[in-house]
């Protein structure tokens, strides 16, 4: 208990930190009274803006005033759209989680079978095709392999739509896009964790009690070298809550990474700050579901944590 709740002060510690670096970056950028007035408000009308929303006040003051009424729950209006900020982010968090999702299925699906048999494989023709292909798939950019995409299958076989988001049609390319450089690392992993394990003693073991090949594999061996494999999810689904920005604006995908850039370019602080918590939120729950599948997959890791 008293590791997990020194996690949680060191991600607030984080997430505070953060928050002080983003919101002095946003005022760095000029006057945020003078790029959030229409171009023709007079000097007048820029004063009471600036007076309205406290941008007249010292920058730590400004900071702590914030913090506090982010402490009750209160991240502010959005600037240009007049909402709660929080809901401008939760609005569009569904659509970026879903991307997340799918992308991560197409990736299992393909790397999860592909990395097994290469491992029992190994040696072999396929294998050494595996290894080559991971490589080769990790160093393809996500922005050429969409722009390809988009105009093989939407420009010239029209069978998906090339941008925007609806029904699952719409979430085919993005998601193989994005799924795409997932693959080559998982399958790559996964065949070196498993020949790892297949060379146990306990592989061994299982083997010579007469179990079925398949057993041994899917079962016993994929249960303990899965472990490196978790590790690296739980990291890149950490990268990719603010990494698929790039997928989201190729695709014109309505995810909340592409609206906190909009958000950046147009100085919507309370939004950008709302995104930054969420966000930071996500991946403290994120690296906590991992640390328990450890516990899940590998009993001696229950008993390792100090108390």
């Amino acid at each position: 208990m008293s590791r997990i709740l020194r996690r949680l002060l060191n991600s607030a510690l984080v997430m505070l930190g953060l928050t002080v670096v983003v919101f002095v970056l946003l005022n760095l950028g000029g006057d945020p009274a003078v790029q959030l007035s229409s171009p023709d408000a007079t000097p007048q009308e820029i004063e009471a803006f600036r007076q309205a929303h406290g941008f007249d006040r010292p920058l730590p003051l400004q900071y702590l005033e914030w913090l506090g009424r982010a402490v009750q729950g209160d991240l502010g209006f959005s600037y240009r759209q007049g909402v709660p900020a929080l809901s401008v982010v939760l609005d569009n968090l569904p659509a970026t989680l879903l991307l997340i999702a799918a992308s991560l299925l197409v990736a299992l699906i393909v790397a999860v079978p592909v990395g097994i048999f290469a491992a029992v494989r190994r040696g072999s023709r396929f294998d050494r095709f595996v290894i080559s292909a991971a490589v080769f798939t990790q160093s393809l950019p996500v922005f050429w392999l969409g722009i390809v995409m988009i105009l093989v299958f939407a420009v010239n076989l029209r069978w998906l739509p090339a941008s925007g988001g609806g029904g699952l049609n719409y979430l085919v390319m993005p998601a193989i896009a994005l799924g795409a450089f997932q693959v080559g690392t998982y399958a790559r992993l996964l065949r070196s964790s498993m020949v790892e394990v297949l060379d146990s003693e306990f592989v061994r073991t299982a083997r010579a009690k007469g179990l079925p090949t398949r057993r041994v594999v899917l079962v016993h061996a994929l249960k303990n070298a899965s472990i490196p494999v978790i590790t690296v999810i739980g990291l890149q689904i950490g990268e990719l809550y603010g990494g698929t920005i790039i997928t989201e604006t190729v695709f014109g995908w309505p995810g909340v990474n592409r609206q906190a850039v909009q958000s950046i370019t147009s100085h919507d602080m309370p939004v950008v700050l709302a995104y930054i918590l969420v966000i930071g939120m996500l991946v403290l729950v994120t690296n906590l579901i991992v640390e328990a599948l450890y516990g899940v997959l590998d009993v001696r890791t229950r008993d390792k944590a100090p108390a």
